[in-house]
């Protein structure tokens, strides 16, 4: 079986693929291993200038693996807010990569896929496919410090909505809304982004490195700060009643029955 996260580098462009579609490309132990090599060997590669993130299949990403665990666990003890944080550290690690990354947002991108998506400086996403962070449907507090930049993509007021709500925008929505840079039909995603890719590739490297630099400075930008913080909200949610039935609503494709415990 081919590895759950490909990397290959295309002259200056490096290309990180998530390639369990069977499985929506969700947040398995595998893939986040993966995907944590697949940025390091993209990190390593000093002949980049940009990098791109897609997936295969219908979905970029669906996030968390319901049928599986929510939180990772190790051999040794961890507090349930560090297994919480643990679940997002690998795609947080796009946060370190030092050239412009762009997301070519190929299917489906929710919940942990969505904020993997924010982490991308540039999004490029499919017309038809769904965008957007569930947790709130399921009975869980947001993580992979979505509610620290959705706000800052969208404004305050769009941005409560969709937390609040769960609801998820199509490409089009997504497009208007800012989320997206640009919306095109899914077969054009991916090389709609290497086209972006390669226009950046074409400018001065330094200067797009210090550029990148500079904008996320003079935002104070701190997503990883932000996950950790969300962290303890989503160890306590995930324990309660309301997360149990949001998780088997989901699984069983049916309406949940909230009660507030």
């Amino acid at each position: 079986m081919s590895a759950a996260v490909r990397f290959e580098a295309r002259d200056t462009i490096g290309l990180i693929t998530l390639d369990r579609p069977d499985n929506r490309n969700s947040m398995t132990a595998e893939l986040l291993d993966a995907f944590t090599a697949a940025v390091a060997a993209a990190r390593a590669d000093e002949q980049l200038r940009c990098v791109v993130i897609t997936g295969t299949g219908s979905c970029f990403s669906a996030g968390a693996d319901f049928k599986a665990i929510l939180q990772r666990e190790t051999s040794t003890y961890r507090a349930p807010h560090e297994k919480s944080f643990a679940m997002y550290a690998p795609f947080l690690s796009v946060l370190d990569i030092d050239v412009p990354v762009v997301g070519a947002l190929n299917g489906h991108t929710i919940g942990g896929g969505f904020g993997l998506s924010m982490c991308c400086d540039i999004r490029i996403g499919s017309l038809t496919a769904k965008y957007g962070a569930n947790f709130t449907r399921l009975g869980l507090s947001p993580g992979m410090a979505i509610s620290y930049i959705l706000p800052r993509l969208v404004g305050i007021s769009r941005a409560a909505e969709m937390l609040f709500t769960g609801r998820l925008v199509d490409g089009a929505e997504a497009e208007r809304l800012g989320l997206l840079s640009s919306a095109v039909p899914a077969a054009d995603v991916l090389p709609k982004a290497l086209e972006l890719a390669a226009a950046i590739a074409a400018s001065a490297p330094i200067a797009v490195r210090e550029t990148k630099r500079a904008m996320y400075r003079g935002l104070g930008w701190d997503p990883r700060a932000a996950a950790h913080a969300e962290s303890f909200a989503q160890a306590e949610s995930v324990v309660t009643a309301d997360a149990a039935e949001g998780i088997a609503a989901l699984l069983e494709k049916r309406e949940p029955r909230f009660t507030g415990r």
